[in-house]
């Protein structure tokens, strides 16, 4: 069977909203991950961590989790190759001693520069197949999803908004 109408099946099961948004989630990083392992040398949790830096200075590394959800260890890690690349400095709170601020370096800056245009590139070419219409119908509809109660935390598979299954 050809992959096209595998697909076609996948896409027409029971399981078709979830299928359709893993194969486009799947496929895109699958491009974006290589690109950016490739040409800066760090997985696609660290990029997306030194664009919450930017985007929120002074961010502390456990609010991170919050605008990707990834465990706690992987944030810690993308920290730490951030930091030892010089792309970030951590400076310590004045309110808790043992609390690290983040901040990006100018040099972190400029790579986040970089990432951010291509990435902009990628999204164009992502959604070409959309009209502005519908691009923006997509957003709203994929945002009210994301910020829905069920998106981190599952009633049917028995898992808290922690991840953790009731059982534990």
């Amino acid at each position: 069977m050809h992959v096209e109408r595998k697909l076609e099946t996948i896409f027409a099961s029971d399981l078709r909203y979830l299928m359709v948004v893993s194969f486009i989630v799947l496929g895109n990083n699958a491009v974006t991950n290589r690109f950016i392992e490739q040409t800066y040398r760090m997985p696609v949790h660290a990029w997306s961590t030194l664009f919450a830096i930017v985007m929120f200075p002074g961010i502390r590394a456990k609010e991170i989790r919050h605008l990707f959800p990834r465990p706690q260890n992987t944030i810690s890690r993308a920290v730490s190759l951030l930091d030892a690349r010089g792309l970030i400095r951590q400076e310590t709170s004045d309110a808790d001693g043992r609390e690290k601020r983040l901040h990006a370096t100018p040099r972190g800056e400029t790579v986040l520069a970089e990432i951010r245009g291509i990435s902009r590139a990628r999204q164009t070419e992502l959604f070409e197949p959309l009209t502005d219409e519908e691009r923006e119908t997509f957003f709203r509809l994929a945002r009210k999803i994301a910020e829905g109660p069920r998106l981190l935390e599952s009633v049917a598979m028995g898992l808290d908004a922690t991840g953790r299954s009731a059982a534990e």
